[in-house]
């Protein structure tokens, strides 16, 4: 699902580290275009690259705001 967010990990990315990524659709809305997205990055990965574990939500008194407002 675009946008949703996951535990993840990849030797060739983070060292075999969990971090959290994001499912992005930054490069087409169909799921052949996705990318996983780093949080706290840049930095778009294909989702190959990447081995997700779970899906991390956030708390519900946690509230996204997308960087324009």
């Amino acid at each position: 699902m675009a946008n949703a967010l996951y535990w993840a990990k990849s030797a060739k990315h983070s060292g075999g580290e969990m971090t959290i990524v994001q499912i992005s659709p930054i490069f087409g809305v169909d799921p052949e275009y996705w990318t996983l997205a780093v949080v706290g990055s840049d930095q778009h990965h294909m989702i190959g690259d990447f081995e997700l574990i779970t899906r991390a939500d956030p708390p519900d008194f946690y509230c996204r705001r997308q960087a324009a407002e």
